[in-house]
């Protein structure tokens, strides 16, 4: 009898771990599954600001960033046509390096409004991400979509 007993209990313990277990997994996976009320459209995470600081910044105190060195060129060359297409092209190799396919880099004040490189059809753009950038008497903003 002593025997029965104890594989009774055995058998029921096993049993009652069993539905334990069983009732965590499944309020786990309640708890993770995915809200359908959440978008799950990503958008390219390179957004204009991330870039411009990326073009803004200096690796260490000895160098220039890019944003200065566009800036000096056009300022050293009293923004002549020349410097523009050369800070043209140099933009225009920059964004090829950051794998940017949709963008529009421009000078606001000086230049007003000149577009230094773009890629892709800014009037047809939706969900565009827009930073602005200063650098002595230059303005730079910056589209991506």
């Amino acid at each position: 009898m002593t025997d029965e007993k104890g594989s009774f209990y055995l058998i029921e313990s096993i049993l009652a771990i069993s539905i334990l277990l069983m009732a965590i997994f499944i309020v786990n996976t309640v708890i993770s599954m995915p809200s359908p009320d959440y978008s799950y459209d990503t958008l390219d995470f390179k957004t204009s600001q991330d870039i411009m600081e990326t073009l803004s910044g200096k690796v260490n105190f000895t160098d220039k960033s890019f944003i200065g060195r566009i800036s000096d060129i056009l300022k050293d060359n009293k923004n002549s046509k020349k410097s523009i297409k050369e800070v043209s092209d140099i933009c225009k190799e920059k964004f090829d390096t950051l794998n940017l396919k949709n963008y529009r880099f421009c000078e606001n004040d000086v230049l007003d409004g000149k577009v230094l490189a773009s890629s892709g059809d800014f009037s047809k753009a939706s969900n565009v991400s827009q930073a602005t950038r200063e650098y002595g008497d230059y303005s730079y903003s910056l589209y991506v979509w």
